[in-house]
């Protein structure tokens, strides 16, 4: 994290507990959001962890820490270390997970598996630093405490960063090939919008109802007998 101390947290506890800086000046010089900072002063965060002294650590000077004090719109300056940490390197293979982080590996692996069918053993391994056998039996449901398992989202659990998930699940977007038409297919528009070709003289036989007997001829006797009448008298 740029512009940082080392172990943010543990310095904004040291802060919080032993100084009256403003939530928005230990956030800022922590690089930390001031809810999160009230969290720690409220006691609903970062619990168990010891209080980092910046001072001694020659990350904030202590003519700088009085100022600040003093003027609680004056923001901490960061002193340059003179130790030069090197950049951290890319680790290839499953991801380190705390001990007090593992038991809810599983969990994430049911949510991943559920949310994001499309990623890859080896990205769910990268993910939460699992293994292939445990994601095979979270998957088959033959984990031991599989029916124990809610499913949970590794980014709430601290297994992994929400821009590690989001670049897997994209990656896994590029390398899964579209699917292909196969099955039954609809019929095409020619087809079931043409009419069934029936001549016309079938259709006319075929219609429900059609009488049998030809009403011009019926008319055509009852005009003649009708003219017959007419002549008798």
């Amino acid at each position: 994290m740029a512009n940082a101390p080392l172990m943010p947290k543990a310095t904004a506890v040291w802060l919080v507990e032993n100084t009256s800086l403003t939530f928005d000046q230990i956030a800022d010089y922590c690089k930390l959001h001031p809810l999160e900072v009230k969290a720690i002063a409220d006691g609903e965060a970062a619990q168990g962890i010891k209080g980092l002294d910046p001072v001694a650590t020659g990350q904030l000077s202590r003519e700088e820490l009085d100022l600040a004090i003093a003027d609680p719109h004056r923001r901490l300056k960061l002193l340059e270390s003179k130790v030069r940490v090197p950049e951290p390197k890319s680790r290839r293979g499953p991801r380190y997970t705390p001990v007090s982080k593992r038991q809810d590996r599983p969990n994430a692996i049911l949510w991943l598996v559920r949310n994001h069918p499309e990623l890859k053993d080896a990205q769910i391994m990268r993910l939460v630093g699992t293994t292939k056998s445990t994601i095979e039996a979270v998957r088959e449901r033959t984990h031991w405490n599989s029916a124990n398992l809610q499913p949970m989202d590794p980014v709430t659990l601290g297994l992994c960063s929400q821009i590690d998930l989001d670049l897997e699940v994209q990656r896994a977007a590029k390398e899964k090939p579209l699917p292909t038409a196969g099955g039954t297919t609809l019929l095409p528009a020619e087809i079931t919008t043409r009419a069934d070709e029936i001549e016309p003289e079938e259709e006319e036989e075929a219609r429900p109802g059609k009488s049998e007997v030809d009403l011009s001829k019926v008319f055509a006797k009852f005009q003649d007998s009708r003219g017959h009448d007419d002549d008798e008298e």
